[in-house]
């Protein structure tokens, strides 16, 4: 039950501040003076207070524990504001202890309980505890209710359970607009284009929601962005999230300049607008034009998320900006941006990849929490600056201390760094222990990593041997790769002559390949078979691809193209050596 306020209640003063506060510390101040006039103690006051504390966009559950833990009378009211604040703050798996222990406790859940635990449920991909729920709705006769067909159906379809979300859906006759979006979201979510345009095509009312649903099912999901630009371009209405949604499809795809199109179209552009653009010339290989992104958002005085700035430490990470990179570390400091652990391992790639191994080693042990894709990116970027001795330390560090829970990318992280570093001996054993002592089965990219290994020392029949032991089919276009690459340091025409041909079976066979194989018959003094190959490409009008090179001084970045105007590439030069010149004067 929810007390009632009394009239002594309606006049306090902190009651109404209460009410009116947006952030912790204004809350926490009216705590402080709530137990200071005993009105704490009322449990009509401590349940406005976890009202409170809950309802912030950031919900402070920390706090809101101290404060639940305090009452002594405990309603129904209470558990339920402290599980929406758990499913609030993405900690599915604390509202439903809240709500088991509720249940322990001999209370029963009202219509504003069920929504937030099923919702809880779908969270935390809790099947059977979504079923208990379901069974205790059965039990006290609320399942005809569509509070609680809604959060059936969003719970079931979170779980992958399209036959339980459509019974549900299908045993009420009575359905609003929140039960048609629930069901279509989840066969979109599962991956059910064609069932989700079913489910469209027969609502009764289409919203906004319903219609970016659709451009996401076809779009990001799909990849059919002239299905899912039909759906935006019909749409009544357009939101943030429909914009957000095509710009996401073209991005999928590798269509950059039609979502920068479409991005500069877009009215009242958010953080995530900028985000999935940012990500999107990160991901397809223009970085430049992503620091330039990042350079304009901040000149709009857009609040910039962890989202935009992993996406700009990426694209530093990439082009060698070091000074950039700096920059964006101490933005991200002063700006007081959330950093959790994927922030911090792009901060650690991105002086990696910069090659400042001392900066990422100093933001490693800096670190309060550490897991395994932090691990990994130190590892690898040990090996591959040259320090191969301090990647194996670092692994045998983590091993001896287990505060890290080992998985796949952690010994595909050291394989990789055994490879640059030229340590065979100590690679294999490290794969030996893979399978051995960690019970971890390796994958094909494991075993391309082991021929990487091999291939690199000489040791091309070893890495053969490697290819035709392993239990799953070799088609993986980096081994071949690898293997060709070897193949030309170490002579060997007719293994190079079997990877070409697997490239070409994996349709990886492009333009660099033949390159590779022309010269590495024009070693062998075999001219003839050289010639055929360039005649090969040029029948073919196979086109090298376009070589591309950026240096950054005193934080600007400089970058040359293949093939640029003599003028342009002359005026570069000239200011290249005019660089270099000055940083020698300065040392």
């Amino acid at each position: 039950m929810v007390h009632s306020p009394s009239p002594s209640h309606l006049g306090n003063p902190l009651i109404a501040l209460l009410q009116r506060s947006k952030s912790t510390s204004q809350i926490l101040q009216i705590h402080a003076q709530l137990i200071t006039t005993s009105f704490i103690s009322d449990s009509f006051t401590s349940g406005k207070l976890l009202t409170s504390l809950t309802s912030l966009n950031k919900p402070h559950m920390d706090h809101a524990r101290l404060v639940f833990d305090q009452i002594r009378l405990r309603s129904v009211f209470v558990y339920n504001t402290m599980i929406r604040g758990y499913v609030g703050s993405s900690n599915p798996e604390k509202a439903w202890s809240f709500y088991a222990g509720m249940r322990r406790k001999g209370l029963v859940g009202d219509d504003y309980t069920y929504p937030f635990v099923l919702k809880a449920c779908g969270m935390m991909m809790g099947l059977a505890e979504g079923r208990l729920v379901h069974g205790e709705l059965v039990k006290r006769g609320r399942c005809c209710h569509v509070f609680a067909v809604n959060g059936l159906i969003g719970m079931y379809g979170k779980c992958g359970e399209m036959g339980c979300a459509r019974m549900a859906f299908d045993g009420v006759e009575e359905k609003d607009s929140v039960s048609w979006n629930l069901l279509l979201s989840a066969y979109v979510g599962c991956g059910n284009t064609e069932e989700a345009q079913k489910v469209f095509d027969e609502m009764p009312e289409k919203d906004v929601i319903s219609w970016s649903m659709m451009i996401d099912a076809y779009g990001k999901r799909s990849g059919d962005v002239v299905r899912a630009r039909l759906f935006f371009d019909n749409m009544p209405i357009r939101d943030t999230i429909s914009w957000n949604s095509m710009i996401a499809g073209y991005v999928k795809v590798g269509d950059v300049m039609a979502a920068r199109e479409l991005f500069d179209m877009m009215p009242g552009k958010n953080v995530i607008s900028w985000s999935i653009l940012l990500d999107g010339y990160v991901s397809h290989g223009n970085p430049l034009e992503a620091l330039k992104l990042f350079k304009q958002m901040l000149l709009e005085h857009v609040k910039v998320d962890k989202v935009a700035v992993v996406a700009a430490l990426s694209a530093c990470a990439q082009l060698g900006a070091l000074v950039q990179g700096r920059w964006m570390h101490i933005y991200v400091e002063r700006n007081r941006i959330d950093v959790d652990i994927v922030v911090q391992a792009a901060l650690l790639d991105m002086y990696m990849k910069c090659g400042s191994v001392n900066e990422a080693s100093r933001a490693f042990y800096s670190m309060s929490e550490r897991n395994a894709i932090c691990y990994s990116v130190m590892i690898f970027g040990y090996g591959t600056n040259g320090h191969g001795k301090k990647a194996l330390e670092l692994f045998r560090q983590m091993v001896w201390e287990r505060n890290v829970w080992i998985d796949d990318m952690l010994f595909l992280a050291v394989l990789m760094a055994c490879s640059h570093a030229g340590f065979v001996y100590e690679g294999l054993c490290i794969f030996e222990q893979m399978k051995g002592a960690y019970g971890i089965e390796p994958k094909l990219e494991h075993y391309s990593c082991l021929v990487d290994l091999l291939s690199r020392s000489g040791q091309l029949d070893s890495a053969r041997e490697v290819i035709k032991s392993m239990p799953m089919k070799p088609n993986c276009a980096a081994l071949w790769g690898s293997l060709l690459l070897a193949c030309r340091t170490h002579r060997d025409v007719m293994l190079a002559e079997v990877a070409v041909k697997k490239l070409v079976e994996l349709k990886a066979d492009d333009c660099g390949t033949y390159i590779l194989l022309s010269n590495i018959y024009a070693d062998m003094g075999l001219q003839e078979e050289s010639l055929r190959v360039w005649k090969l490409m040029k029948n073919r009008s196979m086109e090298k691809e376009t070589g591309k090179s950026s240096i950054e001084v005193n934080g600007i970045i400089k970058e040359f193209v293949s093939g640029e105007n003599s003028s342009i590439v002359e005026d570069a030069l000239e200011w290249i050596m005019w660089s270099l010149s000055s940083m020698l004067l300065h040392e």
